[in-house]
């Protein structure tokens, strides 16, 4: 994993947990055969740092939607 690559995405998710579901699950997509939303610097780039591209360049968000809560 590429550390730059990670720092980068995190500037775009600074909430981890979030970050790790989001990489977790765009690697598994990858390894099913999706299309990446980046074009890989190698032909052997791992998906990890395929997806914290994706994310540092923002062509992978996450919506996040909050509701209140009955007190």
């Amino acid at each position: 994993m590429n550390l730059k690559l990670l720092e980068a995405a995190k500037a775009r998710v600074p909430n981890v947990p979030v970050l790790i579901n989001m990489v977790s699950k765009r690697v598994r997509q990858l390894n099913a055969g999706f299309r990446p939303y980046v074009k890989p610097e190698r032909p052997d780039e791992e998906p990890v740092d395929i997806v914290l591209r994706e994310i540092a360049e923002g062509k992978l968000v996450a919506e996040m939607e909050f509701t209140p809560q009955d007190t």
